[in-house]
């Protein structure tokens, strides 16, 4: 059903839109633009239990596939010509979000396709200037690209597609739509889509209209915003023959035809970021439509939005070079800390600061530290009062139902750590330590079923709880954690040693009312005084070393007879831990 105009208004883009959507949609705010504005046709199908923005109809809309428990995804890839940073990243992460809690929270499979632009102008351009082919430059980064994403442990997509191995595809493509009427080829080997052809059903992303004024273009288009599908080659450029003359592909066609040459004409979900709305996402819907002859291509695009610097109401971008790379960016944090960030943002556009990264970061050693101490507890390591068993699984189970609704609710990551971290309080609070067990059973179960469910879901999410939530630091962390297992063991040994001073009762006794003799209660103070003394220097040994590791980050506790540890951020932050000794 077409939406009046209350309902086209009360709908907005979410965050903060691009200038240049403003400028189109105050272009077209009159009877004749809303008229223009293209109608959203629910899809039949199966409903997948979430509820998403979708940029198509511009508002929150049932999530439903065509294919029961299959979602067909097609996400723009990169154009690789440099290394990617990390407003990349942020888009490619939050999407992976996505595709995971559909997998993992709504049992849905994902058949995911991302085309890799590998001939482009900035390619060619790159490549001039570095005096090696386009093809070896594309590889290069592309294979960067994809190490990046193993990086931030984005799932790799069903499968890869590159421009170049579907050059015939894309000619045939752009046959079909001028054989349909919305495409021209020009004398200088150009070939165009015919925007004003397709009069008023260009325009569903952006309510652009195709009759409005257009700056004066010096080309052999048309009209000024008809867009091109083929581009005929320059001098010393890479080119593929074609019916109109030596070439290569423009930049919309590829995705469609790609995307097309998987799924048809049926596709659930389109992504990218924000920048790609318009007009690369409108343009390459024009030419589905266009090739396929249907009423409605892609059913759902969903958006991400700018990563702007604090400070800024400048984007992250390679353009105005305000960029920082994945790779130097991992050398600083790791990537749960990142994917944590992106959870506690919506994916419409977020501020970056170290402010922000730090947030996420002390959010992870918080839920770090619960899941150590409760594992502790649950080995008889740290003794505490009663638990309030009730209370804790009322808890539980509250958070399973809020997350799962946070989640369905356009993905909601920010609520969801939100219940996540109160459940992590009110663990907290009981996990108090006492000085003396007071003989009480210990809770152990429902604190094992909290840690198994926020393992889990956040293991699901991309992330992991392993003992370093820190930067990467090479492929040795297993080596590691079993050398500090040894060397905290041996200092267990030696403190628990210097420590077990002989008791009354253990002292041997002297025969009372022998000339000159000590009384029993004297010389057991004198001995005990003495291997006090003796074994000092143990105890001074057994914090000492705790101190200088604590200088690395690695937190040793002493809980009565049993040490634990765990590697945290702060430096000697740490060492204000109270000595046992």
């Amino acid at each position: 059903m077409l939406r009046g105009m209350a309902a086209a208004a009360r709908r907005g883009w979410r965050g903060a839109a691009p200038a240049t959507w403003r400028r189109c949609r105050r272009c077209c705010c009159g009877q004749a633009g809303r008229r223009r504005q293209q109608r959203w046709v629910p899809p039949a199908g199966s409903p997948s239990g979430v509820v998403a923005y979708n940029s198509r109809s511009r508002s929150k809309e049932p999530l439903v596939l065509a294919r029961e428990r299959v979602a067909t995804w097609y996400s723009c890839g990169p154009t690789v010509y440099d290394r990617a940073h990390l407003g990349h990243a942020c888009s490619y992460v939050r999407f992976d979000i996505i595709r995971r809690i559909l997998t993992h929270f709504f049992e849905t499979e994902v058949i995911m396709v991302m085309g890799i632009t590998d001939i482009d102008d900035k390619i060619i351009k790159r490549a001039n200037e570095m005096n090696i082919s386009p093809v070896a430059l594309a590889r290069i980064y592309e294979e960067d690209f994809k190490q990046d994403m193993a990086a931030l442990k984005v799932l790799p997509p069903t499968v890869y597609m590159r421009v170049t191995e579907n050059i015939p595809q894309i000619i045939s493509f752009i046959k079909t739509i001028i054989a349909n009427g919305q495409a021209y080829a020009t004398s200088r080997g150009n070939v165009y889509f015919d925007v004003k052809s397709w009069g008023e059903r260009y325009g569903v992303l952006t309510a652009i209209s195709p009759d409005t004024q257009d700056e004066a273009v010096d080309t052999d288009k048309r009209y000024g915003k008809d867009f091109a599908l083929w581009k005929a080659a320059k001098p010393q450029e890479l080119f593929w023959t074609s019916p109109w003359g030596e070439g290569r592909p423009g930049w919309h066609i590829e995705c469609s035809t790609i995307s097309s040459a998987v799924f048809g004409k049926q596709l659930d979900i389109h992504s990218g970021g924000i920048d790609l709305a318009f007009p690369h996402h409108e343009n390459e819907i024009a030419q589905c439509e266009v090739y396929h002859q249907c009423e409605q291509w892609g059913n759902y695009f969903l958006h991400s939005g700018h990563l702007h610097v604090k400070g800024s109401q400048e984007k992250m971008s390679k353009s105005l070079k305000n960029y920082i790379t994945i790779k130097d960016f991992l050398q600083k944090f790791s990537s749960d800390q990142f994917r944590m960030f992106c959870l506690r943002s919506r994916y419409s556009s977020v501020e970056f600061s170290d402010e922000t990264m730090n947030d996420a970061k002390h959010l992870l050693q918080a839920i770090s530290s619960f899941i150590r101490d409760a594992n502790a507890y649950i080995k008889g390591q740290l003794v505490c009062d009663p638990v309030r068993e009730d209370v804790l699984w009322e808890r539980l189970a509250s958070t399973k139902v809020n997350v799962k609704a946070a989640l369905a609710d356009d993905f909601d990551t920010s609520r969801a750590v939100a219940a996540i971290m109160d459940l992590v309080h009110h663990g907290n609070r009981q996990l108090k330590a006492v000085t003396k067990d007071g003989g009480s059973p210990r809770s152990s179960v429902v604190y094992g079923s909290i840690i198994s469910y926020i393992e889990g879901v956040f293991k699901a999410l991309g992330m992991s709880f392993e003992e370093r939530q820190v930067a990467a630091g090479g492929g040795n962390s297993a080596l590691l954690f079993n050398v500090m297992d040894e060397l905290v063991g041996f200092r267990t040994k030696v403190r628990n040693y210097a420590l077990a001073v002989p008791e009354a009762a253990d002292t041997v006794q002297t025969e009372e009312g022998a000339a000159g003799s000590k009384g029993p209660k004297q010389e057991q103070k004198e001995k005990r005084q003495k291997l006090m003394q003796e074994r000092k220097p143990l105890l001074e040994a057994c914090d000492g070393l705790r101190g200088n590791l604590a200088a690395f980050g690695i937190h040793i506790k002493d809980r009565s007879a049993v040490s634990t540890w765990e590697i945290v951020e702060g430096g000697r932050v740490e060492q204000q831990t109270e000595k046992k000794s």
